[in-house]
């Protein structure tokens, strides 16, 4: 399918965003809204954004992806990926505005574009929201992560010939990955220890989740450990218990891919993942 891509000038909370629309010659009644993560703009990592959202105009799907207030071409302070509800409201508006056939929209996020996403859906409850498509959510705290590293990397390392031929000849420097062992067995157990006063936002993404009555797809690649870290949030934390079980929720995993679905034929296999769940979200007219 014939489509453009349009420029578009945004005022938002008394700044300008830009963003582009990949605008189908015949849109779908569904529309994707791409969150970017940061520091990061709207090209996306290796040009991942730009790919994805013509592979999906390509298919039918209007697609919007812009740089929020600070980041890219956009004016203002850079915020957080917790601040930009503001900025995600006004990129819904505009490819609805832009594309009058679209009727429902996706917010798609990479890392804690993700994240943002899915706070935003808690947040500002909308009706014209269909589904969140969610990569790598970052849920970053000093226990999980110290966690993560010990299942699946310090333990990992006592799997692997070359971790032993280096201790054995003495080129493994023992001393720091011993004294970065410790430091994540501290965070681990101060984490579990402490109380907050208010919730994180790693329990407010899952309460959001919780209450978000769309569907869900959650594409993970197989070795960052972002996804693993969220995984590790996911079985451990209990705000999050029994929510990637639900059957909102679909769950894909690239195999061997990095963070970022760097090579060619990872990115394929995100893309391809994305399209489908799309294509069984798209309503009929």
């Amino acid at each position: 399918m014939n489509f453009s891509e349009l420029p578009v000038l945004m005022p938002c909370a008394g700044e300008t965003l830009l963003g582009i629309v990949a605008q189908p010659a015949e849109p779908a009644l569904l529309g994707v809204v791409m969150v970017v993560g940061g520091p990061q703009y709207r090209v996306g990592s290796h040009r991942q954004f730009v790919l994805l959202a013509r592979r999906l105009a390509a298919a039918g799907f209007a697609v919007m992806r812009f740089d929020y207030r600070g980041m890219g071409d956009s004016s203002g302070r850079r915020l957080c990926f917790d601040e930009v509800h503001d900025d995600i409201a006004v990129a819904i508006d505009t490819l609805q505005s832009t594309c009058a056939s679209v009727q429902r929209v996706v917010l798609w996020g990479l890392c804690d574009g993700a994240s943002a996403a899915l706070l935003f859906s808690g947040q500002r409850p909308d009706a014209r929201l269909a589904g969140l498509c969610m990569l790598n959510p970052w849920v970053r705290s000093d226990a999980t992560l110290a966690r993560t590293h010990i299942k699946h990397y310090y333990t990992a390392r006592l799997f692997e010939r070359d971790f032993w031929r280096r201790l054995w000849t003495g080129q493994y420097q023992w001393r720091a990955s011993l004294a970065g062992l410790l430091q994540s067995l501290r965070n681990m157990r101060s984490g579990a220890g402490r109380i907050h006063a208010a919730p994180q936002f790693q329990q407010r993404m899952a309460q959001a989740l919780r209450g978000f009555p769309g569907q869900v797809l959650l594409l993970l690649s197989a070795c960052d450990f972002t996804a693993k870290e969220f995984l590790e949030c996911a079985r451990t934390d209990p705000a999050w218990r029994g929510l990637l079980q639900r059957p909102q929720v679909q769950r894909v995993e690239v195999p061997d891919a990095d963070h970022t679905f760097s090579r060619a034929s990872w990115r394929a296999e995100a893309e391809d993942a994305v399209l489908g769940w799309l294509q069984r979200l798209q309503p009929t007219a």
